[in-house]
């Protein structure tokens, strides 16, 4: 058995399409959506993914402010351009790139994003939203994964979703999501004792934590669908430079009914799925906007 390829670039291309014309229609109306990015310091796999969102904004008809600032920027400093951004009217989007420098409260940042231009979904008012089912926006990362399930018609109503990773980014907004389509959820940790009894156990795996092919084939229950969120450079060996998901690709795939490679799965859909947020706020923005 060999499992069939949860493919984030195909299903990626096909949600640009329609990005394309619903931008392309807004802007006809006057309302081009708009998207501010700000980088602070010089992370260089920050400047990967910054440059990559700028870039799709650029190619489908999305307007896009980018802000590089310096690693000793001050808090006060970004706080203000936040302010700015908040009242332009061209821009409908907001984004922080994380992380931040040490000396920056990263929570004090993201809270001070308007919660309609909060395209990450990270507010603590969106995040709250999503606890009762009626956010906003969705996390660009949860809501990509959620897009990639229903491209398969995965019964999730019913199935046993397990989600090792419990962050604010991934994991928790994974578990509402899942828990809002009818699944049953579990969400293990660093902390969780037997971890493989748990994710044997699932219908729908996803695993974001940032440890490299920590799943193995042995761990994933028979047909199971898996969603590898974690991406990681190897820094030794013969793969040494080469990139890799947080499950151990080549023995979980001979296990799985479904699996998402790394890269080309889950990180396509994440910066799509932050253009759809995008599209999404400036048609409520046009909408809000009086008709002269």
């Amino acid at each position: 058995m060999s499992a069939q390829l949860l493919d984030g670039r195909i299903l990626s291309t096909h949600i640009r399409k329609q990005i394309s014309q619903q931008a392309a229609t807004l802007s006809a109306q006057g309302h081009q959506p708009g998207l501010a990015v700000i980088l602070v310091g010089e992370n260089p796999a920050s400047q990967v993914y910054v440059r990559n969102k700028i870039k799709a904004c650029q190619e489908h008809g999305l307007y896009s402010v980018y802000d590089v600032y310096p690693d000793n920027f001050t808090q006060t400093d970004l706080l203000a351009r936040i302010t700015a951004l908040n009242a332009d009217p061209r821009i409908h989007g907001i984004l922080v790139q994380l992380p931040l420098p040490a000396h920056i409260d990263s929570h004090r940042v993201l809270e001070a994003i308007a919660p309609h231009k909060d395209v990450d979904g990270f507010h603590i008012a969106n995040a709250g939203a999503l606890m009762t089912g009626a956010p906003l926006f969705r996390p660009c990362t949860p809501y990509g994964c959620m897009k990639m399930l229903e491209s398969i018609d995965a019964p999730v109503r019913g199935a046993h979703a397990v989600i090792v990773g419990a962050s604010n980014i991934v994991g928790k907004p994974m578990a509402m999501l899942l828990l809002q389509a009818g699944a049953t959820i579990t969400i293990c940790n660093s902390k969780t004792r037997d971890l493989a009894s748990h994710t044997r156990s699932a219908d729908i795996l996803v695993v974001a934590t940032g440890r490299p092919r920590m799943i193995t084939g042995d761990m994933v229950k028979p047909g199971a669908i898996v969603i590898d969120v974690g991406i990681n450079r190897i820094t030794e060996g013969e793969n040494k430079g080469k990139l890799c998901g947080d499950v151990d690709f080549d023995s979980v795939r001979n296990v799985a009914g479904w699996i998402t490679p790394v890269p080309g799965g889950v990180g396509p859909m994440t910066i799509t799925m932050l253009l759809v947020n995008t599209i999404e706020a400036a048609q409520r923005a046009c909408t809000a906007t009086p008709q002269t």
